[in-house]
């Protein structure tokens, strides 16, 4: 049995929550897998932030001390609970209609029927994985795929943190290349092959387990055309320097899982060691990036 991903909850004013999540969102140790803000009633929010497993007190404490740092004096308490073993994707995807972004067509077993002729559809079973092509993020990522892969010949391509397998499957649909996927989550990974072979992409695309993009795998299949990479912004500044050093002269790096308030600071650090960013893509208050690596002189 896996080991149980656990919330952590606090009610707080409007701006309060708004401060709290971002100093969590940027803060790299903590490593949250998502943050939550909903109105619970008028002038009173709810913030969750979503913890990767095994939960220990040192994580716990590493949120008080960042809600510390931000609010002060008024810091509230957090409720940790571990969430039930549910398959929340299958729920969420229940009643949700397929999903269009360029070429693309996510759709779920029960619309087969919606895809066209000239379609890429992508048959995703729900699964406890993120990236059902609904949430901003993964259309985002799509489109830019697709442009991408118009745009200049993608022979090799690496995707990190693929969740569902979703944008691994639509390079090696369109682009006809290996793709080497990861993710940080066992059970993820394992969805995700399952989504792989479902959608008839086995021979091309290889999902691993793995946090972060340092081990020998990674380089021994580098250098990479394309690289996808749809998690959280503090993770995203924290792999840039592993990130660049695997992306071929010439190849495209689409980044996503980040709001529009934190894509300053993610192009940033991109920027910083060379790369130079082309096109930015707003979607529901989400922004995709994409960046592109000089050739060689």
């Amino acid at each position: 049995m896996a080991a149980a991903i656990h919330t952590a909850s606090v009610l707080a004013g409007e701006a309060d929550v708004r401060r709290l999540a971002g100093a969590i969102e940027a803060d790299d140790d903590l490593a949250a897998l998502a943050v939550d803000a909903l109105e619970e009633k008028p002038g009173l929010w709810r913030l969750t932030t979503y913890l990767p497993p095994p939960l220990d007190k040192a994580v716990v404490a590493r949120l008080q001390e960042i809600a510390k740092a931000a609010l002060g004096a008024t810091t509230p308490g957090f409720v940790v609970e571990a969430l039930p073993e549910t398959d929340w994707v299958r729920k969420s995807l229940e009643g949700l209609k397929p999903v269009r972004a360029g070429r693309f067509l996510v759709h779920g077993a029960h619309d087969r029927d919606k895809a066209r002729a000239n379609d890429i559809a992508i048959e995703i079973e729900a699964g406890e994985a993120f990236g059902t092509g609904h949430h901003g993020t993964t259309a985002g990522c799509l489109l830019a795929i697709e442009r991408a892969i118009r745009t200049g010949p993608v022979r090799n391509a690496l995707d990190i943190g693929t969740g569902t397998g979703v944008l691994a499957i639509a390079i090696a649909r369109l682009a006809h290349c290996p793709v080497l996927a990861s993710d940080i989550d066992p059970v993820a990974a394992r969805v995700a092959m399952e989504n792989v072979r479902l959608n008839g992409a086995a021979p091309e695309v290889r999902v691993v387990a793995a946090a972060g993009i340092a081990g020998r795998l990674f380089r021994a299949n580098a250098p990479y055309d394309l690289i996808v990479a749809n998690i959280l912004a503090g993770p995203l500044v924290a792999l840039a320097p592993s990130v660049v050093r695997v992306l071929a002269p010439g190849g495209t790096l689409i980044l996503s899982g980040l709001t529009t308030s934190q894509r300053t600071r993610v192009a940033n650090a991109y920027r910083g060691l060379g790369l130079r960013l082309v096109r930015t893509n707003i979607r529901d208050d989400w922004a995709t990036l994409t960046l592109t690596r000089p050739l060689r002189r």
